[in-house]
């Protein structure tokens, strides 16, 4: 993997909760926005956007899971200020609201855990 795409996947992993424009990133490895989007595609799967969004997901699925902070907390937590809109991602990502997830995951009679890996379209 190109050397400039992982120092931003670190840079992103580092910062989920900053709201970082692909144009500020892509000046950290000196690269243009278009470049950088067109290398971090090739190089992930994703756009920098989705990546972005999944981590923010997972931050947002690993606080469900060890707080008991309110959805709109986490939402705020992880960046995101339109509850509504952090309830639909969360959703797509993991299949079940957060409020739905975090009855799941701490219901007894939970099987094996079988939500690990988000859908982010």
């Amino acid at each position: 993997m190109d050397s400039r795409i992982q120092k931003v996947l670190i840079l992103m992993e580092a910062n989920p909760r900053r709201a970082l424009s692909l144009r500020e990133i892509a000046s950290t490895v000196n690269l243009s926005a278009s470049r950088l989007r067109l290398l971090f595609k090739a190089a992930t799967g994703m756009s920098p956007t989705q990546y972005f969004k999944l981590l923010k997901m997972q931050e947002a699925k690993s606080l469900l899971e060890t707080t008991f902070l309110t959805v709109k907390q986490i939402a705020a937590r992880i960046g995101i200020k339109d509850v509504s809109h952090f309830v639909r991602d969360f959703k797509k990502a993991y299949g079940m609201s957060p409020i739905q997830y975090r009855k799941w995951c701490h219901s007894a009679s939970r099987p094996a855990d079988r939500i690990t890996n988000a859908r982010i379209g």
